[in-house]
């Protein structure tokens, strides 16, 4: 009977096992050699994100009040335009995958709206698409205007 001692895996003689005084021989790697690293897939990456909402209509202050707080409580937001009876956000989410990044922007106007006080209205369009898709539809002339003037503004 073979003794190993506990969290060992007993070596049965093959390729990887080595006998008592074997030296494992190295092998280097010359300067300059490169290798083909595979990028881990769940690095997180970049999602503009374009939120609309509509509702009941609401007094314009109050409706620029509150988006106006929701974007100093997350600086991250790029712009919004609002009217008395809907409004949209947008602003770049960085996120694992296009799941991550619209289930995040799903729970915005939500979970911020009691603190920002928002308007009690309801999500009726989302839109999520990759920076890459974002720049070539900018590109190409057909895509959302880039978000300037960054800030809250009026339909």
């Amino acid at each position: 009977m073979r003794r190993v001692r506990p969290g060992a895996a007993a070596s049965r003689g093959g390729v990887g096992s080595r006998v008592a005084g074997e030296e494992r021989a190295l092998t280097s790697v010359a300067a300059g050699d490169t290798y083909e690293v595979e990028e881990p897939q769940d690095l997180p990456r970049l999602w503009h994100v374009t939120l609309s909402v509509s509702g009941a209509e609401a007094p314009l202050k109050e409706v620029r009040r509150g988006l106006e707080q929701l974007a100093h409580d997350h600086p991250f937001l790029l712009t919004s335009r609002y009217a008395n009876d809907h409004a949209e956000i947008r602003y770049w989410e960085e996120a694992r995958d296009l799941h991550d990044a619209a289930a995040v922007a799903l729970r915005l106007w939500g979970e911020h709206r009691q603190t920002a006080k928002l308007p009690p209205w309801e999500i009726v369009g989302l839109e999520v698409i990759d920076r890459e898709t974002y720049h070539q539809r900018i590109a190409e002339g057909y895509g959302p205007l880039p978000a300037t003037p960054v800030g809250v503004h009026p339909f």
